[in-house]
């Protein structure tokens, strides 16, 4: 199974990452993660995306992409990835839909954590002060929050009319939003499984109530 979590920064999509990873034995793939490994290393273009996020702004497609596509051809980690900040837009999305395929992978599952900016400026605030981020900070979360929202809706629609899009509130408590992660999950899981099953007995008739279960417990 793989799966896109995505939100404004400082949703939370770091810790619901790791929730899943452990629960459900996943790898997160953290584009954050990955751009400031990139930095500690101190080459020619850790030293540009450092530049890029110090002023608030995002990380091109082009670098992004390159930094990801590595793991897909890994089997370590097929058909097992958790995209977390990933993709941002609508050419990442399609980007990732390609380079999954090639793999012969696809998205199972894209989760969208919905938060308000009041709440984003609070949890940067609070993070700032537990992990001494650099770009952390007030001015610099309104701008990513104004850059996220302003990019994001065709991600949205994307993965909605793929049926994909799965809508949580980033409001609630840790454990509830994970509590609401995992009984998701776990019906896609199921779903998956009856659609692999079906397809081993070559069961047409089972094939197609294998689509409607999945309808039956959409969350969109």
């Amino acid at each position: 199974m793989n799966i896109v979590i995505f939100g404004p920064p400082g949703a939370g999509k770091g810790t619901q990452s790791k929730y899943i990873v452990e629960k459900f034995n996943l790898f997160q793939l953290s584009t954050g993660e990955l751009l400031r490994e990139e930095i500690t290393k101190n080459t020619k273009l850790g030293q540009e995306i450092s530049s890029i996020i110090n002023t608030g702004n995002l990380v091109s497609n082009e670098i992004v992409g390159n930094l990801i596509e590595k793991y897909l051809s890994d089997e370590k980690f097929k058909n097992r990835l958790i995209f977390d900040g990933y993709p941002r837009n609508l050419t990442q999305a399609k980007s990732l839909n390609e380079v999954l395929k090639k793999n012969d992978q696809k998205i199972d599952i894209a989760l969208k954590l919905t938060v308000s900016l009041e709440t984003i400026k609070k949890r940067i605030s609070d993070r700032k002060n537990l992990e001494n981020r650099k770009d952390d900070n007030e001015k610099t979360a309104i701008k990513r929050f104004e850059t996220y929202e302003n990019n994001i809706k065709p991600v949205i629609d994307f993965y909605k009319q793929s049926n994909l899009l799965k809508v949580i509130d980033g409001e609630g408590s840790v454990s509830e939003i994970c509590d609401e992660i995992s009984d998701i999950i776990k019906r896609i899981k199921g779903w998956l499984w009856e659609i692999r099953q079906y397809k081993c007995d070559g069961n047409t008739n089972s094939l197609i109530y294998g689509s409607y279960c999945r309808d039956k417990h959409s969350t969109e």
